[in-house]
């Protein structure tokens, strides 16, 4: 088996790359100046050139607020590019591993997303990784699609990181705690990605079913209770100048790009056609804060 993994670089292919070294499997890790997804016919020859079995595509343009004021860029990642990753996909009878994201529902409802579920993204992000999605659906059957949610690990920039530096440097944080969300760890969204493609590889493949799937940890939580556990977990092995977490709504902390307050994801589809368990993110949290982030990975 050989796997291609596009966006090497980003939280969840960096994660990728290493689990894959660490399982000894074949995978060539391409970062942006290796590849770029945005030039169609640069990756219709690193796809023809490498001829991998599965390709994994784990880069995205995920700057929600800047999307807004640079959304030629974000359409051409998020939307443009995963279309011509699929058209060369389909070309070669690859199938393709596509992450994808919350941010596609518009948080109207009360009770958790099922993957068909009405989409209805707030911004600019939200949609172009949505039509991101339809490219996919459109040019390659043979495709496993994620969406996940509030995504942190060790490298990269993320919420987890800029709450223990903002802890650090300042005595009082204000939190928004009227958004409801799923935190995933990149360890876990690396590993059941790299699960897939060895079952890919195997004779159960004929076993998975092809579609959208969603992928999250549990449980839901906002972020201002999401930063009360990350300062409890940080403040046990480094000094922190933070005294005071205090809770806001939405409407206080305004933003360029609109936010969904509620995109909790049902993930039972996974679990039950997939067999793959769900992260607990309060675990992941733990080990992260203490063996990676603190010690500067």
């Amino acid at each position: 088996m050989k796997i291609l993994l596009l966006g090497a670089n980003g939280q969840v292919g960096w994660e990728t790359a290493r689990q894959a070294r660490l399982r000894g499997l074949n995978l060539i890790a391409l970062q942006r100046h290796q590849c770029d997804i945005t030039d169609h016919n640069t990756v219709l020859q690193r796809v023809r050139d490498i001829s991998p079995s599965v390709v994994v595509n784990a880069a995205a343009y995920t700057a929600v607020d800047q999307a807004e004021n640079e959304q030629a860029l974000a359409y051409a990642v998020n939307r443009d590019a995963p279309a011509g990753i699929a058209r060369a996909c389909a070309a070669h009878l690859i199938p393709l591993l596509h992450i994808s994201t919350d941010y596609v529902f518009d948080g109207g409802q009360e009770t958790p997303y099922i993957e068909t579920d009405p989409v209805n993204p707030l911004n600019a992000y939200g949609l172009s990784k949505w039509q991101g999605e339809e490219a996919i659906r459109e040019y390659l059957a043979q495709h496993i699609i994620l969406r996940t949610s509030w995504v942190y690990g060790a490298h990269g920039n993320n919420f987890v990181k800029t709450i223990i530096r903002l802890a650090k440097e300042r005595e009082v944080l204000r939190i928004v705690d009227d958004q409801w969300g799923c935190p995933t760890p990149t360890t876990d969204i690396a590993s059941t990605l790299l699960n897939l493609c060895e079952r890919l590889s195997r004779s159960d493949a004929v076993s998975l079913s092809w579609g959208t799937y969603h992928y999250a940890g549990a449980p839901a939580t906002t972020w201002f209770r999401f930063a009360e556990k990350i300062i409890r977990q940080a403040e046990q092995c480094v000094s922190l100048r933070l005294k005071q977490l205090i809770p806001i709504t939405t409407e206080e902390y305004p933003t360029l790009a609109m936010r969904s307050k509620y995109t909790v994801l049902n993930c039972e589809k996974i679990v039950t056609g997939l067999g793959i368990g769900l992260p607990d993110w309060e675990n992941s949290l733990n080990s992260l804060i203490h063996a990676d982030i603190l010690n500067g990975a």
